[in-house]
């Protein structure tokens, strides 16, 4: 009986009932906190976010039914295996983001491995959690009381985090810190659960002891995060990171190397301002300098103020719309000295209205027209992204484009993408525009496309009015020219309900790159 008595505890007391639903409440938490940083950092690291949730997230949930499966073999010291479980789900979830971080940062070969054994191992113990809680209460609640109360308390739990981690979390303290907060908090919960039974553990002072040291443990980790992400960083850059911010849209990080300055966003480099001026003049003067009429503006993406410094050049441009998602982006590049004399200062000019907003959603709730409209966006490495170049929002930004306008949509390299380049401009001409495609040399990234579109005939300019420094009116005709490697395919147009051209954009670019 003396064992038995060991084995299970005995029926906890009423006054322990909301300690324990409140556990119940905390551990949810903790769960799906890790469920989405492991989905996070995935798609920071590997893109195309709709699949590393999609698979995240399966993995996950297959574990956690491992873990509610295996539960059923626990038949002895309930509470000791739950403050076990507790303090090894914290250590393990805790850490994983740094661990992945730095992982990731010095070998990608292993990282999807390492990371879906991760998401497996944590899933399984958060699996455990939950079927031994219930076991703990059920001598004190009927069963159907106990399965509304527990199962009230761990959705609850889970719809809190779900708001306060896009919210808070992740843009104010990093995927690093974040991971580390939730597992203290299930270090905390098994300490808590210590005290609570301190009557019935055999082997309180060892488990208190473990306990103690894992939350030291983490509070250090919490402590040296900037450290981790540094340094995982600086395993990731070549040259030296000047600044670094996670927003709830990406990670922004700049780097320098003598004069040098270099923007990536989750990774992917934006631009270099050894040569950003060839692929800016490429995105805005051709279409511009063939509208000598052009007088509003509206520019979609571009934060960093580059492709405004282009359009500012025209004293007969009397506004500029630019509306960016992310305030970060425009916040940094309109109040750092060093971006502010790259950009010219274009987001400070009086000329410029910056709006942070979707840029899908701000053309509904606008009416709008502009002479010329510049597609800024990055490439639809997820689905997120590609909604941007489907047919629906072509037509959405021809309803805001003047008669006589132009619209230029940055499109991929022809070169290494060339199915999805074209697909690009499929997509435009189902949406009911005539397009214009060509190409230009950018040396940080290789042969780049773009793409003019509009209802009027395009006539390349014969001459430019504004200085240049890469742009001529004879290099101006050839960017319209394709070799045959580069040349017309056939490929379809892009549809929000299938967003064909994310897959063969990953197909395509992933094949270059190997």
């Amino acid at each position: 009986m003396a064992d038995r008595a060991q084995t299970v505890p005995a029926s906890p007391p009423a006054r322990l009932q909301l300690p324990l639903l409140a556990s119940v409440f905390l551990v949810a938490a903790c769960g799906l906190a890790y469920e989405l940083i492991a989905g996070a950092l995935a798609s920071y690291l590997l893109g195309d976010s709709v699949t590393q949730f999609s698979t995240v997230i399966g993995t996950y949930l297959f574990a956690m039914g491992l873990g509610s499966w295996w539960s059923k073999h626990i038949d002895r010291d309930l509470v000791a295996r739950f403050v076990q479980i507790e303090i090894s789900v914290g250590l393990l979830g805790g850490f994983a983001a740094a661990g992945l971080s730095l992982a990731f940062a010095a070998s990608t070969g292993p990282f999807r491995t390492l990371l879906y054994g991760t998401v497996l191992a944590i899933g399984i113990l958060v699996g455990l959690e939950i079927p031994l809680v219930m076991r703990i209460l059920r001598r004190e609640l009927a069963f159907n009381e106990l399965v509304a109360r527990v199962l009230s308390f761990d959705y609850l739990g889970a719809l809190v985090v779900s708001l306060v981690f896009p919210l808070l979390l992740a843009p104010h303290l990093g995927l690093v810190r974040t991971g580390l907060l939730f597992g203290l908090i299930n270090a905390l919960v098994a300490l808590w659960a210590l005290w609570l039974f301190r009557q019935v553990l055999v082997r309180r002072r060892a488990l208190t002891g473990f306990a103690i040291v894992s939350i030291i443990l983490l509070l250090a980790g919490f402590a040296a995060a900037g450290r981790i992400t540094s340094l995982a960083e600086g395993w990731l850059y070549a040259d030296d990171i000047i600044h670094t911010e996670t927003t709830p849209y990406q990670r922004i990080v700049i780097t320098r190397w003598h004069e040098d300055i270099r923007l990536f966003l989750n990774q992917n480099l934006q631009f270099s301002s050894n040569d950003e001026y060839r692929y800016h003049e490429a995105l805005v003067h051709p279409g511009l300098a063939a509208l000598p009429a052009a007088r509003r503006v509206l520019v979609l993406g571009g934060g960093d103020g580059l492709a405004l410094r282009e359009i500012l050049k025209y004293p007969g441009v009397e506004s500029v719309t630019l509306v960016d998602l992310d305030p970060a982006m425009t916040r940094l590049f309109s109040n750092s000295p060093l971006l502010r004399q790259l950009n010219n200062d274009s987001l400070n000019s009086p000329r410029v209205r910056v709006v942070n907003a979707d840029a899908a959603r701000w053309l509904e709730d606008n009416d709008d027209s502009f002479d010329f409209i510049v597609a800024d966006f990055p490439d639809p490495t997820n689905y997120a992204v590609g909604k941007l170049y489907t047919t629906a929002f072509y037509r959405l930004l021809d309803k805001h484009l003047a008669a006589h306008g132009l619209l230029v949509v940055q499109t991929t390299s022809p070169y290494y993408a060339r199915h999805s380049f074209w697909s690009v401009a499929a997509t435009l001409e189902e949406a009911g525009m005539t397009t214009s495609p060509y190409h230009a040399l950018v040396p940080s990234f290789g042969e780049w496309g773009f793409i003019l579109a509009g209802h009027m005939p395009y006539v390349p300019p014969s001459r430019y009015e504004v200085p240049l420094r890469f742009l001529t009116p004879a290099t101006t005709a050839t960017m319209f020219e394709f070799p045959a490697d580069m040349a017309r395919v056939a490929a379809p147009a892009n549809h929000m309900n299938d967003q064909s051209l994310v897959r063969s954009f990953e197909a395509e670019w992933r094949h270059a790159l190997h």
